[in-house]
């Protein structure tokens, strides 16, 4: 078990973004690379280039240029590895610099963990509401390629 911040992983918005996307912590690979779903086997940025039907070169770019916001619930944690299961001793992100300098229309959860620690530690402080989307991490491998698409194909409904 180790104590890791969100430090070097920094949110990815401007005053375009539309939509927030939230993890729960950054995976070991992903504080790395100093950047989000790093892991090779993460289905993320796959399903994104699905969605909008395009190769993603640069992916910081990429989601801006798609006016999608980028962070994660959670700014410290004890953790072991990657393991969402370990996560204890929760410090929770302050969305308010995001949510003041976008027009975010809705925030989604990537994966069940960050939708738990969403509720618990920032609807009751903004009373925004969240849609969970089905975790693209490679351990929640039970859910096809397919129902990811189509899952998160949502999001495509809160951008212009």
């Amino acid at each position: 078990m180790e104590h890791v911040t969100h430090d070097d992983v920094k949110p990815v918005y401007n005053e375009h973004s539309q939509i927030l996307i939230l993890g729960s912590m950054p995976s070991k690979k992903s504080r790395e690379a100093k950047f989000y779903y790093a892991h090779p086997q993460n289905r993320f940025w796959g399903i994104l280039a699905k969605l909008f039907q395009e190769s993603i070169v640069d992916k910081r770019n990429f989601v801006l240029k798609h006016n999608i916001a980028l962070w994660d619930v959670i700014s410290a944690c004890d953790i072991e590895a990657s393991s969402d299961a370990s996560i204890k001793n929760v410090i929770p992100n302050d969305l308010t610099k995001i949510l003041n300098t976008s027009p975010i229309k809705a925030i989604f959860t990537n994966g069940k963990t960050a939708e738990k620690y969403y509720q618990k530690y920032i609807y009751p402080l903004t009373k925004i509401s969240s849609i969970c989307l089905p975790s693209t991490s490679p351990a929640n491998c039970r859910i096809k390629e397919e129902q990811l698409i189509e899952e998160w194909s949502t999001i495509l409904k809160y951008l212009k």
